[in-house]
Parts: structure tokens; C-alpha cells; sequence
């Protein structure tokens, strides 16, 4: 039967642009959108498109060849579910349907279930790149079955960024694990992000630099290991001017920083499964701080810390150096606690994730793509089962080079008095997973004092009680 290739549910920002991607890969689109005046402003921005308008979803399934190919680009919790209500009776066994959005992986291994038995195919698929990206080809994270990969895998593909190492998209694994896997993406998107804003601030207190001086840094920082997208994003937006002031813009921004969530169930699936991600965790934490605005401003004038000291010129060069060294090591942290955290939820859940194929996929289209996914994939191609990052010998060797500018970059910001949550927490988590004797041992023998919780013994098995 003949109809469209691929439908889209949801004209939004996301949704417009993937469609008009699709479109330009030479497949026929069908749109819906709850807003029906949408839909005819969509097709008459691009005349002689192969698109379909379809202001029902009566009309939007009857307008789409089988099996249906339909991707939800709608706001995540009861908005996907009261769709999936009233697309189910108008589709068929063997149709796909996709949530595009950023959804709780639970809900979408719940939702995968419950269509099961009627025949429909439902994907979660993880969409990275934000809006560039969705027109011009996101990283996509689809987990689903495997008979529905087969069905939507041209399409993906087609859309999909591209690197040298292929298109950025892989059929992650069943059920939930794509919407799990773009959790953990954004999880470590906030410890990048964080990582980031925290050497900028040294930048800028610590060193004296102006924020297009600080661009300058994070260029040539683009142009070596610390290349990537967001190293690019930084030095373009400290380059911006305000037109109304005339000043850097980054500098009249207030410094309340806003989260959509996914961070946070990034923090709370680790907590459930015992995966220590301190970096991530350590970047929600700075977001609610900076959201206390008010109150930083009143401690800020009884509270004193010391003041910081500006180095001279020879100085300066070897504190951007290390600077650029703590920010590597840290972000293989951030990567090692994401990689480690998709590890367990796959384990968990029996998905089966090939993480050096996660690795490839970020390389493109997504917010943490980075040149440092190339030894990340290298490390997980020649040792599937690796249990961390850190394990790997490349990652080893470079954390090792960077190790000495690290620590010096953190002391230098404690006697500052400048904060790094996320530097510290990653030279903590790098420090505890090097450390073959931890405390600990005290605080399993204060439980016991304390709650009789028992203990385990270095030279003998078993649970043991003692009386303190």
C-alpha cells in the first residue's frame, strides 16, 4: 500500500526539524500536531516538501504505509501515554511507534510491555543535539526489539550523524535501555558542563582573565585533547557581546542555572544501583546552589574566605596548563562514572549494551561528543567486559601525564577559596577507586558499635558481632 514513509507526532521545535531531515533524506513525511493550525503553517513554510498534513489521527495512520513508522517528539509523562491511548486502536501488529523525548526509562519498559501483546512495536529512543542537530543529524539512542530495529534502522541511519566511524545511532538493546542510555548521556553532559564552568571560574578569579581572553583559552584548548563540542560552545559564548550593554553577554547572565531532571534520575538510578558517579552528582548539587541566589548574596557579606592571589605572567601559563590538564582527567571521570553506571543498569536489566558502540554513536550529532569518545571506544573495543574506564591502559597513561597539573590546580582553588564540586569530586572518586585499604573499615565498626550491624574480618569469612 502506498502512503508516507514516516509520520511525526508533535510540530515542536524537535519535532519540525526531524521531520524536515527525514524529508531531505528522500523519505515522505506525515505530521500531526494537537495544535491543527500547525500543521498547515508547517506546509506552507515548505512548498513542494514531501510532506502530508493530517489534522486527525484517523487521517495521520491512514496517510502512512505499513508498517507504520510513527516517532512521538512530545513532552514526556501523560502526554505520551494519553497518545499512545488514542493512536493504539488505529494502528496494526507490526507497526512501530517511537518516543523521541526524554522520558523515564521505566515508564517506557512499562509501555514497551504493555503493547507487546498486541503486535505494536514501542521504541524509547534517546535524540541528542538539541535542535542543529535534529535538523542536520542528531546522535539516537533507540532501544527497542529487534524486529523493530530492522523496521526503522534505514531511517535512523539516514538522519542520524555521521563520523568516521558510521552513523551515530545502534540499536542499544531492548526495551527501556535507549531512554536509560540518554539519562546517563545527560548525566554526563551536567558533569562536562560543570567541569567546565568551574575552570572558567578560575579563569577568571583565580587568573584575572576577561571572558573574550578566556575564549582564546578554551580555543586553543578545542584545537588538542580537550576538543569538543561544548569546549567549542564555551569559547563562542565568551565571545559574545551584550548589544544593550556592550559587555561580554556571559557577564550580565544571572547565575542560576536550570535542569529539565534527567540529571537528576541520572543520581537517583545510581543510588538504586549502588554506582558511585560523585562528578555528575556533584554538578546537580552546584545547580541547586546557584539556584539560592538570595541567599549567596547575604552570606557572601558575612561569610570571608581568603582572597585570591593573581600570579604573574610565567606563572600564569603553567596554571592554564594544569588547568587543562585537571579538566581532562576529570572528564574521564565523569565519563568513567556514566560508562560504569550504563554497565550496571545494563547487568541490571539484562540489556546486553555494547558501551564501545555507545561510545561511537556520542563521537557525532550529541551535546558530549568529544575527541576523547575515541579512546573511550578504543577502550571498550579491546576489553568488552571492562568493569571501569579508569582500568584501561591509554585512559591510565593519560590520567597519569595530566595527574600532577590536576592536584595543583585543586589545591589552588581551596586556597583561593574558589569552589570546585565537580573538579574535587572527581580526584576524590579517582583517589577512593586507586585506594586498596579505604576508612571504611571504621565506619563498618562504628555500625557494629553502634547497631550491632556485624562486620567482615580480613583474614576469615563470615559475618562477625562484636562488643565494643
Amino acid at each position: 500500500m502506498s502512503g508516507s514513509n514516516f509520520g511525526i507526532v508533535g510540530l515542536g521545535t524537535m519535532g519540525r526539524n526531524l521531520a524536515l531531515n527525514i524529508e531531505s533524506r528522500g523519505y515522505s513525511v506525515a505530521v500531526w500536531n494537537l495544535e491543527t493550525e500547525w500543521i498547515g503553517d508547517f506546509i506552507g513554510k515548505h512548498p513542494g516538501a514531501n510532506f502530508t498534513g493530517t489534522p486527525t489521527f484517523e487521517e495521520f495512520t491512514s496517510a502512512l504505509s505499513r508498517p507504520r513508522r510513527i516517532m512521538m517528539m512530545i513532552p514526556a509523562g501523560k502526554p505520551v501515554d494519553a497518545t499512545i491511548e488514542k493512536l493504539r486502536p488505529l494502528l496494526e501488529r507490526g507497526d512501530v511507534l517511537i518516543d523521541g523525548g526524554n522520558s523515564w526509562f521505566e515508564d517506557t519498559r512499562h509501555r514497551e510491555a504493555a503493547l507487546r501483546p498486541t503486535g505494536i512495536h514501542f521504541v524509547g529512543c534517546g535524540v541528542s543535539g538539541g535542535e542543529e542537530g535534529a535538523r542536520v543529524g542528531p546522535s539516537l539512542m533507540p532501544g527497542g526489539s529487534d524486529e523493530s530495529w530492522r523496521i526503522i534502522r534505514d531511517v535512523l541511519e539516514a538522519i542520524a550523524a555521521r563520523t568516521e566511524a558510521g552513523p551515530c545511532v545502534t540499536h542499544v538493546g531492548p526495551d527501556g535501555a535507549g531512554h536509560f542510555v540518554k539519562m546517563v548521556h545527560n548525566g554526563i553532559e551536567y558533569g562536562d558542563m560543570q567541569l567546565i564552568a568551574e575552570s572558567w571560574d578560575m579563569l577568571r578569579r583565580a587568573l584575572g582573565l576577561s571572558a573574550p581572553e578566556t575564549a582564546d583559552v578554551f580555543d586553543t584548548w578545542n584545537s588538542g585533547a580537550l576538543a569538543s563540542f561544548l569546549t567549542e560552545l564555551t569559547a563562542r559564548v565568551c565571545r559574545t557581546i551584550d548589544p544593550e550593554t556592550k559587555q561580554p553577554l556571559v557577564d550580565v547572565v544571572m547565575d542560576r542555572a536550570g535542569q529539565k531532571g534527567t540529571g537528576k534520575w541520572t543520581a537517583q538510578v545510581a543510588l538504586d544501583l549502588a554506582v558511585a558517579i560523585p562528578t555528575i552528582a556533584a554538578a546537580i548539587d552546584a545547580r541547586v546552589l546557584s539556584s539560592l541566589k538570595d541567599e549567596r548574596v547575604a552570606a557572601s557579606k558575612t561569610l570571608k574566605g581568603p582572597s585570591p592571589n593573581r600570579p604573574n605572567q610565567s606563572d600564569r601559563s603553567q596554571m592554564i596548563d594544569d588547568l587543562a590538564d585537571a579538566l581532562y582527567a576529570a572528564r574521564i571521570c565523569a565519563y568513567a562514572q556514566g560508562m560504569a553506571l550504563i554497565r550496571a543498569g545494563s547487568d541490571k536489566y539484562e540489556w546486553h549494551i555494547n558501551l564501545a558502540e555507545i561510545g561511537r554513536i556520542w563521537k557525532g550529532g550529541c551535546i558530549i561528543r568529544a575527541r576523547l569518545l575515541d579512546p573511550v571506544r578504543h577502550a571498550f573495543d579491546a576489553k568488552p567486559d571492562l568493569v571501569n574506564l579508569l582500568l584501561d591502559p591509554a585512559i591510565q597513561d593519560a590520567v597519569h601525564r595530566a595527574e600532577a597539573g590536576w592536584r595543583r590546580t585543586v589545591a589552588r582553588a581551596i586556597e583561593a577559596g574558589i569552589p570546585m564540586l565537580a573538579h574535587t569530586s572527581a580526584l576524590g572518586y579517582f583517589d577512593s577507586y586507586r585506594t586498596a585499604r579505604l576508612p571504611q573499615s571504621l565506619t563498618q565498626a562504628q555500625r557494629d558499635a553502634f547497631g550491632a550491624h556485624t562486620y567482615e574480618r580480613i583474614d576469615r569469612p563470615g559475618a562477625v558481632h562484636s562488643e565494643w
